[in-house]
């Protein structure tokens, strides 16, 4: 309790001092209403002394001028200066000398014109003078009781004693009337002030708490840095005092697979590994850098860099510093991070160009494969402009007749007959030519629209492969993001029923990036569509992370083994060890092993020795349009028919 008192005086007195600084600046406001008081003063005081001709006046009179003078100097020097808490008391106690000195003056010469009897017409001058500037000064000065009521005490004293001297029934009344109008014009001076010092509080108030709100609204509650609204801010701060020829950094973090811990472990805990990694970033960033929390799991940090090395060096150690495991509870947790970094004024001269530059350069780094730094290069810009046009194009590919699905044969290698078919999407633009896969097929993915293009292929793909012989089936390529859409094993189940091919004719082909980012979604679809008959292959196989456990806890059929194996620059005898063990796990297990990128005779023998049991590649075909593959299988069969009739 008493140290809520206490608490509640400290408020109060720093508030006064606040209130009182602003107060003592009312007194050096207006130095019009000071000169004009303070020249009207010198003026009668002149002529009252010209009539009394008395050498005392003469001498109050000249004293009078100098104080009024130093008054009005003071006034408009100090005029609009910003004050503390120190200089507020030495300005009050400069005024309060000015003040008290002039009133007393000026009060004596109006009493002096009493006492020595001047013509009535300079008496009333003076008293007219004494009153008014009393209490008009009262009013001015109201922001200072103590100064207000010493100046009207000052001018009209002298004035009371005077007339008490000269004594005589008006002068009595006079006197009189002087001793009643003291408390009153105080009276009247409080009010003022009391009005003043609470309107002033309460806007002190005000202000205090609307710093506050801003604050508040500039800051991530999560974490404690600044949130987007105060990174606009101090973006701006930064380029306003950024000296000549001094470069700025900006890195924009995002971490990988953040979206894991939130939906695995629940969002307190992710707010607990987003509050450590502020203040990892904070503790590493450099002296005077900022740091805040653009939205979600992104991070910006904008800091004074010595050139690109600086700025890589620091990349490099914000990287390592993301990456030690985070401890919550018993958990041990591993998160990696993008970064992508813009410099100033190289890669952008103002606010917005610099966090787009910033932008780009971490999607480069995360498509190039997270985990890493990206440096923004200018040719980011041509690609965002050629994949927003290949994205907006795409969109209306399909109603345009301008996609095609083409085949490649999967062979298998003791008879050499066809076994599978894999279905690739071509597209031939009526003005850029034929785009590759790997051009579209990203911006697909980014837009959303692999979801549309992936079904649609499945529905083709399942359409040609109803006309073929039933031994031979189809092959389609799935993308994580189809496969994790709503209803995406419904819609492939759609397309077999509506092209009437037997699910087991279908084999999904995913790569082994797909279980990256494992869930219950992934496990739900593949296990959906292998009871209904359907076939998975995993694609790529070994190039990934953890495929032995992909293939121990998923119904796979068929491996594929990566062409890097096969064709690639490394192919030795590591390569044939590999394809040798590969293939023995897939004996093993009952399933079919498949060569990639086969070219040549010697390619072929050298696999099928290994003992991989199927193959594609251009020694076999290339891919060909649907009718061209209905050929290749109908002389297929041609050929195949003298055999079985020779063995008759």
């Amino acid at each position: 309790m008493l140290k809520i008192v206490l608490d509640k005086f400290r408020t109060r007195d720093a508030l006064d001092m606040r209130v009182r600084s602003l107060l003592v600046k009312t007194l050096y406001t207006k130095p019009l209403s000071l000169t004009i008081g303070a020249i009207n003063g010198v003026f009668a005081s002149v002529i009252a002394a010209v009539y009394s001709d008395n050498a005392w006046m003469y001498a109050a009179v000249l004293l009078l001028f100098l104080i009024a003078v130093a008054r009005i100097s003071s006034v408009l020097y100090f005029s609009g200066r910003k004050t503390n808490r120190r200089s507020a008391r030495r300005l009050e106690l400069l005024y309060e000398f000015g003040a008290f000195s002039y009133s007393g003056v000026l009060g004596s010469i109006a009493a002096m014109s009493l006492v020595l009897q001047l013509p009535t017409a300079v008496e009333v001058l003076m008293i007219a003078i004494a009153l008014g500037y009393g209490t008009g000064a009262s009013a001015r000065n109201a922001g200072r009781p103590a100064i207000a009521i010493g100046q009207l005490a000052f001018t009209l004293g002298p004035v009371f004693v005077g007339a008490l001297i000269v004594g005589g029934l008006p002068f009595y009344v006079l006197a009189f009337s002087i001793a009643l109008m003291i408390p009153a014009i105080w009276s009247i001076t409080m009010i003022i002030f009391n009005t003043l010092r609470e309107s002033i509080g309460s806007a002190q108030t005000s202000a205090q708490l609307a710093d506050r709100m801003q604050t508040l609204a500039r800051t991530d509650v999560v974490t404690g840095l600044a949130n987007r609204a105060g990174l606009n801010h101090e973006l701006v701060e930064r380029l306003m005092e950024l000296e000549p020829d001094s470069e700025l950094a900006m890195f924009w973090l995002d971490l990988d697979r953040f979206k894991e811990v939130n939906d695995l472990l629940g969002h307190p805990v992710g707010d607990r590994v987003l509050a450590e990694i502020a203040k990892r970033l904070k503790e590493r960033s450099p002296f005077g850098a900022s740091v805040s929390r653009f939205g979600g799991d992104e991070f910006v940090i904008i800091c004074k860099v010595d050139r690109r090395k600086g700025a890589e060096r620091l990349g490099r150690e914000l990287l390592e510093d993301i990456n030690r495991p985070i401890i919550i509870d018993t958990e041990r947790l591993t998160i990696g991070c993008s970064i992508g970094i813009a410099m100033l004024p190289q890669d952008g001269e103002d606010a917005d160009t610099l966090m787009q530059s910033a932008d780009l350069a971490l999607y480069h780094a995360k498509v190039n494969g997270r985990n890493q730094m990206c440096f923004f290069d200018p040719s980011m810009t041509r690609d965002l402009v050629r994949r927003r046009e290949i994205e907006h194009e795409l969109r209306t590919a399909l109603t345009r007749d301008e996609l095609s699905i083409f085949f490649q044969p999967i062979v298998d290698l003791e008879t050499g007959r066809i076994r599978t078919f894999e279905a690739l999407v071509r597209w031939f633009h009526p003005e850029k030519g034929e785009l590759r896969p790997d051009e579209f097929i990203p911006v697909a993915e980014e837009c959303g629209a692999i979801i549309t293009l992936g079904n649609w292929i499945t529905a083709q793909a399942a359409k040609a492969c109803a006309q073929w012989p039933e031994d031979v089936t189809v092959a389609v390529n799935l993308s994580p993001l189809q496969i994790k859409a709503p209803g995406a094993a419904m819609g492939i189940l759609a397309a077999l029923r509506e092209a009437k091919l037997d699910p087991s004719r279908l084999e999904l082909e995913v790569t082994e990036s797909l279980f990256l980012e494992d869930n219950h979604s992934t496990g739900d679809f593949i296990n959906e569509l292998s009871e209904a008959g359907v076939r998975f292959a995993m694609d790529d196989f070994g190039t990934g992370y953890s495929s032995l456990g992909y293939i121990n806890k998923y119904p796979f059929k068929k491996i594929k083994v990566d062409r890097s194996f096969v064709s690639g620059d490394n192919v030795g005898v590591k390569s044939n060890a590999i394809i040798r063990a590969v293939a023995e796990m897939g004996s093993t297990l009952e399933m079919d092993i498949v060569a990639e990128g086969l070219e040549t005779l010697e390619q072929v023998r050298a696999v099928r020795e290994a003992g991989c049991t199927l193959g594609q590649g251009y020694y076999f075909s290339r891919a060909v349009p649907d009718y061209l593959a209905a050929m290749l299988l109908a002389q297929e069969r041609d050929e195949d028919r003298p055999k079985m009739m020779g063995t008759r």
